[in-house]
């Protein structure tokens, strides 16, 4: 089902906001965020965001995080984030349990290695991962206690366990899914209520669900072949939303960058609340 028909270049980072009740996603480059009948225009690359309040929103740049009113349209910078880079933009990025916000950064021109992924956390901004080149899949499990990304080329799923104190990663990640065997391209994921691990997987057009041991479930098939980032929503978090990209396919795909629905038998997480 065709949730919008907004075709995007670069349809990514949906958003299911829990006091609105609606959908919020980017078109990367198009610089743009969408809702289902509106759209807000801005001069850099936007991808990602987190919830705030009712009103605003967290969203990450190719130079920062700024705070955005919903309402007013008014933008309040918080942080800034390789600002002075001109080869990096943001791309893939989520609230965690804690509070925090983690972005991911990488070439404009997916320049091998550009990128890095990063937390944004009680007035702090880390480093956390670097020599990445398309930063992916984060998200978090249902008790807060690992997080899970990806560097999109290396087609490996990494899993790290996160302090019970603060959500800061502690040691080092593992490797907790292999799609190379089956040469699958990891995009955005989201972790279902039960565990289950949601994968947009770049090229094959669907939506892939994983058991918490990371055994393959089944999936959810969308009539967009480069599907980008899935997310939970509606009532009962019970919609499976899936953004998608036209870039680089023809004109006479028509469905190609819209945005996508399907009912699923399982419940979400709500996106969690960032906390400045």
């Amino acid at each position: 089902m065709i949730h919008d028909a907004t075709r995007c270049i670069l349809g990514e980072g949906p958003l299911w906001h829990p006091k609105r009740q609606e959908l919020y996603w980017f078109d990367i480059l198009g610089k743009r965020l969408h809702r289902k009948g509106r759209h807000w225009q801005f001069d850099d690359h936007v991808s990602a965001a987190g919830w705030v309040d009712n009103d605003r929103l967290m969203v990450a740049d190719s130079g920062g995080l700024f705070l955005f009113d919903l309402v007013t349209g008014a933008r309040d910078d918080v942080v800034a984030l390789e600002a002075d880079n001109p080869v990096t933009r943001s791309n893939d990025g989520r609230a965690d349990p804690f509070g925090g916000f983690w972005i991911g950064t990488m070439g404009i021109n997916a320049e091998p290695g550009a990128g890095a992924i990063y937390r944004y956390y009680g007035g702090e901004l880390r480093e956390l991962y670097r020599g990445i080149t398309i930063p992916n899949a984060i998200c978090f499990s249902p008790d807060g206690a690992h997080v899970h990304f990806t560097d999109t080329p290396k087609r490996q799923i990494m899993r790290q366990r996160l302090s019970d104190r603060d959500g800061w990663p502690e040691g080092d990640p593992e490797i907790w899914l292999n799609l190379r065997p089956e040469d699958l391209n990891p995009d955005g994921a989201v972790i279902d209520a039960h565990g289950n691990f949601w994968n947009a997987q770049w090229g094959a057009g669907r939506v892939a669900c994983y058991a918490p041991n990371a055994s393959f479930l089944g999936a959810v098939d969308f009539p967009a072949t480069q599907t980008s980032c899935p997310a939970f929503g509606g009532p009962q978090l019970r919609t499976l939303f899936c953004t998608s990209a036209a870039e680089g396919l023809a004109d006479t795909a028509p469905d190609h960058g819209k945005t996508f629905s399907s009912p699923v038998e399982t419940t979400g997480q709500e996106e969690h609340q960032v906390i400045l």
